[in-house]
């Protein structure tokens, strides 16, 4: 029996019940993109940690057996794509699973996701530091913002004053990492947001966009969602950057309109139509 007949990305994260992030948004985005979505849960949560309590279960101990059983299936992978990674084990359970999952035509998109506005989130120590530099090494795309493209470089973080040759020496020590292709999101400058796109070993342009309410959660994830599926679905690397970026925008404005509060993500689902 033939599972493969199908484009499929097998997605790698937290499966939170509410808040509008991780495997909530990337399984249907990448559903609306016309790609099986296959998803492999690194804990449950009932709401995302920004909430005042929440609960959690970590899924880590049945990574093993979950993922055994689609190598019994024969599963193959137009692409992996892995976001949100809580301790070092999973780091090395990812990695296996991209290195036993991974054939010529497998597209990988690594979202480093460590941290914002400077700060490494909650719980990230330097050693998952180094895990995840080794994680990007094993990419064909990532997806960093701006905070967590200085963690990985070692460059120190600014709320402002980016000058391109700093930003183009740090696209290019990424790309030195492995990723052929990158894109640093969130970079601010002045009323605009920027997000910067390398490659090949060429910088490619830098969309900007005016800044529009208040950060919101799961954003990153449905930006990098676009991006894998895109990857797989042979969009070109900067269409696809210009793409994501613009949806992203009309999720944050519908979010906005209906004054959903920040914690609750964005109303993807309002304008997911517009997503082709």
């Amino acid at each position: 029996m033939d599972h493969n007949r199908q484009k499929k990305i097998a997605v790698i994260g937290d499966l939170t019940g509410f808040g509008r992030c991780s495997l909530t948004v990337s399984v249907p985005v990448i559903s609306k993109l016309k790609i099986q979505c296959c998803p492999v849960p690194t804990a449950i949560l009932s709401n995302h940690t920004a909430f005042r309590s929440c609960f959690i279960h970590d899924f880590t101990d049945h990574f093993l057996d979950y993922t055994s059983e689609w190598k019994k299936l024969g599963l193959k992978f137009s692409g992996i794509y892995t976001g949100y990674l809580g301790s070092r084990e999973q780091f090395a359970y990812v990695t296996d699973f991209i290195r036993n999952f991974r054939t010529e035509k497998t597209i990988i998109t690594v979202d480093p996701v460590m941290g914002d506005n400077g700060r490494a989130y909650r719980g990230f120590s330097d050693e998952m530091f180094t895990e995840m530099k080794s994680l990007i090494s094993l990419a064909d795309i990532i997806t960093p913002n701006l905070t967590e493209a200085c963690i990985l470089t070692d460059t120190p973080y600014k709320d402002s004053g980016w000058r391109m040759r700093d930003l183009d020496a740090m696209i290019r020590k990424l790309g030195q990492m492995g990723p052929g292709k990158i894109v640093i999101t969130g970079i601010p400058q002045g009323n605009f947001i920027a997000n910067l796109s390398f490659e090949g070993g060429n910088i490619e342009k830098i969309t900007r966009q005016y800044r529009i309410g208040d950060q919101r959660f799961g954003t990153g994830d449905i930006f990098a969602s676009v991006i894998a599926a895109d990857a797989v679905n042979g969009i070109p690397f900067a269409l696809s950057v210009r793409r994501a970026s613009r949806f992203v925008r009309r999720c944050i404005l519908k979010s906005i309109e209906m004054e959903l509060p920040q914690t609750d993500g964005v109303a993807f689902e309002e304008v997911l139509n517009y997503l082709r």
